[in-house]
């Protein structure tokens, strides 16, 4: 908490304009130079506050779905929800819808995850397997990339290709608090969903059989789980673009100052998550470049690592 705490305060002090932390202080509480506190107030601010909530859904999207489906490289895009919430995205991006109204992105991006959730629940013809379920949803994934794809390849001019293309990096460059009141409702209903069934994922490490025994309703565990990401992992993407990694990383940072078990890695992660994307971002502000690197290439640097761990644990196991 302390560490997601720091984050969130670097993120509104830090930044390309050197502000003294004292005259921070001042245009925080209404005083000081209008347009230091504009800066703060208008820029910093909101993209922090997004960064700490978008960061926290997808931590404990990954730790949840690694315990749902015992795969310890699961995260939100092994489903395919992150990747129908891009192609949502990418599909108002492409046809102007998301110039009508500012809801309509995120709207459109919770439709394509719940899109993509139907068809993940067509594909696994409701078995409860993992397997089916990891199957179905590299399918439904591939399918959406293909979209995205299709959508950059007949885009009407390089602007709107541009505009995609931008999108898809993924950032927090530019959010007001419009983005924020537009994603939090969306985040904080998918954290509730998914925080609650932190029992049934104990139960799971037993086996279905072993879940069923213990009272557990796998297709209700399965239902709100999937579903609360669908409607967190859209709003999130809407305002922040396609960030990968972070649902992957958080949990096997968290996991050994745990007991390992699942419950107890869920809040954890949705702490270490928001404060892994908000540090990251924090990151792609100091970094001396030419423009603002985009922040989901800095996570995804950062999730090679982890990839690399978990191959050679997998090794040792050959």
């Amino acid at each position: 908490m302390l560490l997601a705490a720091m984050a969130g305060v670097a993120s509104v002090a830090i930044g390309s304009a050197a502000i003294p932390p004292g005259r921070v202080f001042e245009a925080l509480i209404g005083h000081g130079d209008p347009i230091e506190r504009a800066i703060l107030l208008e820029l910093r601010l909101p993209r922090a506050i997004l960064g700490l909530a978008v960061g926290a859904m997808l931590g404990l999207s990954g730790a949840a779905l690694q315990g749902f489906l015992r795969n310890p490289l699961a995260e939100p895009s092994v489903l395919g929800a992150s990747n129908g919430a891009s192609l949502g995205a990418v599909i108002a991006l492409y046809f102007g819808v998301a110039e009508i109204h500012p809801a309509m992105l995120p709207a459109l991006a919770i439709i394509g995850a719940f899109a993509a959730l139907g068809l993940l629940f067509v594909l696994s013809a409701g078995s409860e397997s993992a397997l089916s379920l990891i199957l179905a949803g590299i399918a439904v994934g591939t399918l959406a990339v293909a979209g995205v794809s299709l959508a950059l390849n007949l885009s009407p001019n390089p602007f709107a290709a541009m505009e995609i293309m931008t999108w898809l990096l993924g950032s927090l460059e530019d959010r007001s608090f419009t983005h924020v009141m537009l994603a939090l409702p969306c985040i904080a209903v998918g954290i509730v969903s998914v925080a609650w069934d932190g029992r049934a994922l104990d139960a799971l490490t037993l086996g279905e059989d072993g879940a069923r025994a213990l009272g557990v309703n796998l297709r209700y565990t399965r239902a709100r789980i999937l579903v609360g990401i669908a409607v967190g992992v859209g709003g999130a993407v809407a305002v922040s673009g396609a960030i990968g990694f972070i649902g992957l990383i958080v949990p096997h940072l968290i996991r050994p100052l745990t007991d390992r078990s699942p419950s107890a890695i869920l809040l954890p992660s949705a702490i270490g998550g928001a404060a892994l994307l908000t540090f990251a971002d924090v990151l792609v502000r100091v970094i001396p470049t030419s423009s603002e690197l985009k922040l989901g290439v800095v996570t995804a640097f950062l999730g090679v690592p982890v990839f690399v761990v978990q191959l050679m644990r997998e090794r040792r196991s050959w």
